[in-house]
């Protein structure tokens, strides 16, 4: 694969659905947010189907699948939400770890653990034209068994990256994403990233050869609370650019 020079923002709309289950009501719709995320510039949406349905429900999936350009569904190595997939065929599936206590995503997907149980979803979704993703952390064995498991892409986790806090550790967790992405990258997989990734951090990482796709939702969907979703998302954009543009000077 050549390194590319245009980095896909992917926008994730489930804080949208968490604002709307607060109250069990019918807005602010999803839906609408996703319209609007492309409209401003998204290059896709993201949603995570949790198994407890804490924010984004079956309707959801259903409604946005003919109306957004690409669809990426977030979701537990699980038969019932598998069977969802396939009835609603996003454009593609990342498989993440879930636990029904958390707040949200802790940690890539262990492989090496779940790794018949991951098979198995795989091979179920096998052969429905739905690229398939792994969300793990930058680990080169993880990477390894991903593509042995024949994964197109994977999404690293850049959890620790985002919340690293001094320059000495940012830096750390930079090389470790760098790497990562090499690595997947010789191996021929396609290298999204995303979560915890702000307007503040996301430069950096925009910045590192081989990245193809960021998928950011939290402080998206809080700038648009206060500025509106076109200024948000355009915002991003903007961010995004400012670090590939800084490829080209490394």
């Amino acid at each position: 694969m050549n390194d590319t020079r245009i980095v896909r923002l992917g926008v994730n709309i489930d804080h949208v659905a968490t604002i709307r289950q607060a109250r069990l009501g019918h807005e602010p719709d999803p839906v609408a947010a996703a319209i609007m995320a492309e409209l401003a510039g998204a290059d896709g949406i993201t949603i995570h189907l949790r198994e407890d349905r804490r924010h984004i429900q079956d309707r959801d999936l259903k409604m946005l699948r003919p109306v957004v350009r690409w669809l990426n569904l977030e979701m537990a190595a699980s038969d019932a939400i598998a069977d969802l997939a396939l009835e609603y065929k996003p454009d593609e599936v990342t498989l993440v770890p879930e636990k029904r206590a958390e707040l949200t995503t802790e940690g890539g997907l262990d492989l090496i653990a779940n790794r018949n149980q991951v098979e198995k979803i795989m091979k179920k979704l096998s052969g429905s034209g739905i690229v398939i993703s792994l969300f793990i952390d930058p680990d080169c064995e993880q990477i390894e068994t991903a593509r042995a498991l024949g994964a197109q892409a994977i999404e690293i986790q850049t959890a620790r990256y985002s919340e690293a806090k001094t320059k000495v550790s940012i830096d750390r967790e930079l090389d470790e994403l760098r790497e990562a992405t090499r690595f997947a990258r010789d191996l021929g997989l396609h290298v999204h990233m995303g979560h915890g990734l702000n307007y503040h951090n996301v430069q950096e990482v925009a910045a590192i050869h081989g990245v193809e796709e960021l998928n950011i939702g939290h402080s998206i969907i809080s700038r648009a609370v206060l500025l509106g979703f076109d200024r948000a998302v355009k915002d991003m954009k903007s961010a995004i650019a400012d670090g590939v543009a800084s490829r080209v000077k490394r």
